[in-house]
């Protein structure tokens, strides 16, 4: 995957498969240029056995083929910046998948389209509640489906077109407002790995 929304929205997509019915989405950029990006749910969770083997590339839930390649792509994406993948999970109670990336290394992907892939999450999911947030040393850019539910009342699905529209176009005026830009120079000057 090119972009790290896209392995957000695949981790993410887990979560709902395995039956979570909150899903909290967290990034955090630094001054350091670190990002760090967990994926918490409250789903079915993993057994320490499946737990052990899930970023294999051999091991997946789905029936229609014999590879998942999302975690170990994930994985790979990570470390080839200097980061890492940790896995935390606990039948019955869910999974935390946090990733951590050099935002300054030249082999780190874009963050790419993080509010039209938070508001596609909503759109395909519209009862599960989410929780979003992605701060930087320049703001922070966050929504809550409980918040949204709260103001727009029960009768309306947050499925419809105009919600779907409405949670892009908010959390893209968010996210330009806490946009923290990477520095040409310092990466031609040797200064990011």
């Amino acid at each position: 995957m090119k972009e790290l929304s896209l392995h957000l929205l695949d981790v993410a997509k887990n979560s709902v498969t395995a039956g979570a019915g909150h899903v909290d989405i967290s990034l955090t950029e630094d001054d350091g240029g670190w990002l760090t990006i967990t994926i918490r749910d409250d789903g079915r969770g993993m057994s320490p056995e499946f737990l052990a083997r899930v970023t294999d590339p051999f091991t997946t839930t789905r029936t229609t083929r014999k590879v998942g390649l999302g975690l170990p792509l994930y994985r790979l994406a990570a470390e080839q910046t200097g980061g890492s993948l940790d896995i935390q999970s606990t039948v019955g109670a869910g999974t935390t998948v946090t990733a951590k990336f050099q935002r300054r290394h030249l082999d780190c992907p874009p963050l790419g389209d993080l509010p039209g892939t938070i508001a596609l999450l909503i759109q395909g999911s519209p009862d599960i509640e989410f929780t979003y947030r992605h701060a930087t040393p320049n703001g922070t850019a966050e929504l809550s489906t409980a918040e949204l539910r709260e103001v727009l009342g029960e009768d309306v699905s947050l499925a419809e077109p105009e919600i779907f529209a409405w949670i892009q176009d908010y959390l893209t005026e968010q996210e330009e407002q806490a946009a923290v830009s990477i520095d040409p120079a310092a990466m031609i000057k040797g200064e990011i790995t």
